[in-house]
């Protein structure tokens, strides 16, 4: 939770991710402990493509990552190795345990973290949203809980101005 780094989400959805900078989102260095230590937004749902730019980036920051753990849920393929240059990196899951919308990284040096995982298809405003609010220091949501509003927020339903519905059942 001490590093600070952020790469904001772009509009390009279609780049490959060797080819662009990781979209990551993490806690300002030196804040209280938050649920989340920030978001990452992987461009696929591929582990075996999306963990090395991620472990590249976070190395430098939180010691060399060994070991990462997903919820299966949103994951079709776990992979329980994924090479990361000449290293092996470690990868588990966790079905009931862990949130489905959160990874679990552990370092030998620093400890663990955990991020939010915006969805691949996420629009840039709901996933620029989504990056904020987990990397919020001050942050006490879930990684599901923040999925949640945001598909509130994003629901046409919140679109209605207040008291319209009760308007329109008086009639």
């Amino acid at each position: 939770m001490t590093a600070t780094v952020s790469h904001p989400p772009t509009s390009e959805t279609d780049e490959s991710p060797s080819s662009s900078s990781t979209r990551l989102a993490l806690v300002p260095a030196g804040s209280a402990p938050a649920l989340l230590d920030g978001a990452w937004w992987p461009r696929s749902r591929d582990l075996a493509v999306e963990l090395p730019p991620l472990a590249a980036v976070l190395d430098p920051l939180w010691g060399r990552i060994t070991r990462v753990t997903v919820n299966p849920t949103h994951w079709p393929v776990v992979p329980r190795k994924v090479p990361v240059g000449a290293r092996v990196l470690k990868v588990g899951w966790f079905q009931q345990e862990q949130d489905p919308h959160e990874l679990l990284l552990l370092s030998y040096r620093v400890g663990r973290w955990n991020l939010l995982v915006v969805p691949p298809q996420t629009p840039p405003d709901v996933a620029e949203w989504l990056m904020a609010a987990a990397s919020d220091p001050g942050g006490t949501s879930s990684g599901s809980r923040l999925m949640e509003e945001a598909a509130r927020a994003a629901s046409p339903a919140s679109a209605v101005p207040a008291g319209a519905v009760d308007r329109d059942a008086a009639r």
